[in-house]
């Protein structure tokens, strides 16, 4: 057994980055690693909670934020990227430090550019070899294919074969020998239990997008018959539960908590965010999507969910309560049945 040092540096954007974390670090811990989590912001703070007893480190903030306006979304992003380049660079200088500092052996970097060292192996995760950005995704995609090789390996949460949930964002016709499929990662387990909501809401991702739809669905449960569970996606110090007629509200939940939650409701309403998709085909949940406007990504995974006839989605200025009835027209999403062997992709740690 190893008691190597592994750095485990998910993306700040929204939370899904850090939650299919999850499964890493519990992975490295059962396989006798030491992980170190290194983040910023609401990421950080949510694994924090979720493993107190780890060391952890705050990484530069690459200064996500979202336009109010879905169609401005990509210019808000360029307009941005001076901060983000400027936060890649500083990652890159403190990952230097960090490996002789903490005696790292070993990073897995969840999306973060400049995470990575040439004098230890290095993992990146994505499921994005292709970035969409509407007509500049052919740039988009290169640019971060050319990032991806300045890594030792690179674990894509899907399966390489169809059907599979990433379709063209996580499939390239001839992709680069480090490429790996381990399987889509989901911190929840499926669990025979009472059914104790006919709805989960769950919302994600960065501001303002999050709070909006909080404000729009809070006034559609007015007209929901049945019991509701809303989870707002607001890391705050103190869990808050508030009951309001027939919904029941959290500003968030630890995994444990959601993992009940997911397995006593009926359907789900949420974000079509990839982290997202991978734990409702753990758990065979079906489903209603409605995309971060402007978020290519979130707009496209819909679209081919909804076409395969797995999820139905709605546009956020279009949906109304009564879409969901549309979930019954609709098979919901399916495990692949695939279990991930954490000791051979773990093997690169030990030089084999």
């Amino acid at each position: 057994m190893s008691s190597k040092k592994i750095l485990v540096a998910p993306l700040n954007w929204g939370l899904g980055h850090a939650t299919r974390c999850i499964p890493i670090i519990e992975a490295l811990e059962n396989n006798g690693y030491i992980p170190i989590i290194a983040s910023d912001g609401v990421a950080l703070q949510m694994l924090q909670k979720e493993f107190p007893h780890l060391q952890s480190l705050e990484l530069p903030s690459y200064h996500i934020e979202y336009a109010k306006n879905g169609a401005f979304f990509k210019w808000k992003m360029i307009k941005n990227s001076p901060k983000m380049i400027d936060a890649i660079l500083q990652e890159k200088k403190t990952i230097r430090q960090w490996i002789d500092e903490y005696d790292i052996a070993g990073i897995i970097s969840d999306n973060r550019l400049g995470v990575y060292s040439k004098k230890i192996p290095s993992v990146f995760i994505t499921h994005q070899l292709n970035v969409l950005t509407g007509n500049t995704t052919w740039i988009s995609s290169k640019v971060h294919q050319h990032i991806i090789k300045k890594f030792n390996q690179c674990w894509i949460p899907d399966v390489e074969t169809k059907p599979n949930l990433s379709g063209k964002l996580g499939h390239l016709e001839n992709p680069e020998e480090n490429i790996k499929y381990i399987g889509p990662l989901s911190r929840l387990h499926r669990k025979p239990t009472d059914k104790k909501y006919d709805l989960m809401v769950i919302l994600s991702g960065p501001e303002p997008q999050r709070g909006m739809l909080e404000a729009q669905l809070t006034q559609e449960m007015g007209q929901f018959k049945g019991k509701v569970v809303f989870i707002k996606g607001k890391i705050e110090p103190e869990q808050k539960i508030e009951q309001v007629s027939n919904v029941t509200y959290y500003n968030f939940m630890n995994t444990e908590q959601l993992e009940n939650t997911f397995n006593e409701s009926e359907i789900v309403l949420c974000r079509s965010g990839y982290t997202t998709i991978m734990d409702l085909a753990q758990l065979g949940k079906k489903a209603f999507f409605i995309p971060t406007p402007g978020q290519y990504e979130q707009e496209y995974l819909a679209k081919k969910l909804k076409k395969e006839g797995l999820v139905p989605f709605a546009k956020q200025e279009d949906f109304k309560i009564e879409n969901l009835l549309e979930i019954d027209l609709f098979k919901g999403l399916k495990n692949f049945g695939t279990a991930i062997t954490w000791n051979k992709l773990f093997c690169l740690f030990e030089g084999k």
